[in-house]
């Protein structure tokens, strides 16, 4: 008989643990097994790592969706989440699976599948499973394009039925391309329109691709699908590349941007289009509003913070980071001005290497306190002394949601007359007991607040980023390649004057 579905209660993830457990078993039964616990059955296997039994479920859904971050999600019946964990074995045999499932003719099941969500995989630095192996947002993309190209290889070279090729399904993934798996990714999107499994690129991260091929991959993907763009480190945009992206291309669904411009673009900015900056006349052309804006370290000047601060998408802004601007310094009164339009919706803010002084906090405080849905604050990097963090941290209890702090080093640990921002040769020489000493008083203060929800820390080389991570090897010879070529330009010209 069929196994019928547990009540929706305790029993039900421990009755589909035990049943997964056996994998021989449980591959053996699937036929026997109720649509209704596919979801249960799947999540089981991922936490038990069972690979070949996730494969089989994937290869035989019986569902109309596939969505990673439901599944995996906390839910009444299953209260442990497992989207942050991105273990390569439980990850292969899912995309495996999806192959075979366009493959497989002999299901038992109707083929009903028309969407899988990849977009809801958390990738984070500390992984709980067994395989301590883990596949990242580059490795998925990769994996999905090679599976994509290696079916219709398969499909043009076998007997399947005709069954096989009215399969389609449309799988929303956050795509990650580096010079090292484009041409992968580019046959992938090039031959969409064959594959049973269509790429919907809903994300894009772009580092270390040539202009050319930034550009024409971004029109593969189907930028009006596009939610969120990084364009970072090694993809060397320069005014007129950015003009061309927007003017040219339509991003109707873009609500997070992350750029990364060359530093060579901003001498131009003076002579650009009567003084508007960067910022201004790059994204005026964009008609939904960012919930999302990196903009760290692209030197935006006064006309750029002016139309943010006056842009309708200052008002939707959940995410906001201008690191390594000068604010105090450049642009205070608009700086506040963009932070009180965004107040009411704002839940992360990173402010790191921002020249933010003792002398600013006041001024912070009455900034960020309309901030109520405030969840993050990032400002390591900044010369504040241990007093004006104290006071600082005062105020930060009262903001309710808040659950992050990344503060910094105070200046008062670091010997006198140290310069901002510090080089990483010397970001580490610093009073070490005394920066224990103040950071124990800190946490006291959220303790004493009854704040033990708040995490406060200070990463000294900046947070952890998954996408770096993951492709440091390509993106460190690739900087080397650069720096040698530098050098050997400074070389002959240096001979050439000699």
């Amino acid at each position: 008989g069929s196994l019928e579905a547990p009540g929706i209660d305790s029993a039900g993830p421990l009755c589909a643990e035990a049943f997964v457990s056996n994998a021989e078993f449980a591959r053996k039964s699937l036929g026997a097994v109720t649509h209704d616990l596919f979801p249960l059955l799947f999540k089981a296997s991922y936490l038990l790592e069972q690979g070949e039994v996730i494969h089989d479920l994937v290869e035989n859904w019986p569902l109309f969706d596939f969505n990673m971050g439901k599944l995996l999600g906390a839910t009444l019946d299953y209260e442990e989440d497992l989207s942050h964990r991105t273990c390569s074995v439980c990850l292969e045999s899912c995309l495996t699976g999806l192959r075979d499932y366009v493959l497989n003719q002999s299901s038992p099941y109707m083929k009903k599948l028309k969407v899988v969500d990849l977009t809801g995989i958390k990738d984070v630095e500390v992984q709980f499973c067994k395989c301590k192996k883990t596949m990242g947002r580059w490795a998925r993309t990769q994996l999905l394009s090679k599976l994509c190209s290696d079916l219709l290889v398969y499909l043009q070279q076998a007997q399947c039925s005709p069954g096989t090729f009215e399969v389609s399904i449309n799988v929303l993934i956050d795509l990650f391309v580096t010079e090292r798996n484009y041409e992968l990714v580019v046959q992938a999107l090039l031959k969409k329109c064959s594959c049973p499994l269509k790429i919907c690129c809903v994300a894009f991260r772009s580092d270390n691709l040539t202009l050319q091929k930034f550009f024409y991959i971004i029109k593969l993907t189907d930028p009006s699908l596009l939610r969120k763009l990084e364009i970072v480190h090694n993809v060397h945009l320069e005014m007129e590349h950015l003009e061309m992206l927007f003017n040219c291309i339509h991003f109707p669904l873009l609500m997070s941007l992350t750029l990364t411009v060359s530093k060579y673009a901003f001498p131009q900015i003076l002579y650009f289009k009567e003084g508007r900056g960067i910022v201004d006349f790059h994204l005026s052309p964009l008609k939904t509003p960012l919930k999302m804006l990196d903009v760290s370290n692209c030197s935006l000047n006064h006309a750029d913070m002016a139309f943010l601060a006056n842009s309708f998408h200052a008002n939707h802004l959940e995410a906001l980071d201008l690191s390594g601007h000068d604010i105090p310094e450049l642009y205070p009164s608009t700086f506040f001005k963009l932070l009180s339009h965004c107040s009411s919706v704002l839940r992360s803010l990173t402010l790191e290497d921002c020249n933010i002084q003792d002398i600013h906090v006041n001024m912070l405080i009455l900034g960020l306190s309309p901030c109520q849905k405030l969840q993050e604050f990032k400002f390591i990097g900044n010369p504040l002394s241990s007093q004006a963090l104290k006071h600082l941290f005062t105020f930060l209890c009262e903001l309710q949601m808040l659950k992050n702090v990344e503060f910094p080093v105070p200046r008062d640990c670091y010997p006198i007359g140290i310069t901002y921002p510090i080089d990483d040769a010397s970001v580490c020489r610093f009073d070490h007991q005394k920066y224990e000493r103040v950071a124990e008083e800190l946490n006291l203060i959220l303790l004493q607040a009854n704040r033990d929800d708040v995490k406060a820390s200070t990463p000294l080389f900046g947070s952890y980023d998954a996408a770096v991570q993951e492709t440091n090897n390509e993106l460190g010879a690739y900087l080397i390649k650069s720096f040698k070529e530098t050098l050997e330009k400074f070389t002959s010209s240096f001979n050439k004057i000699n």
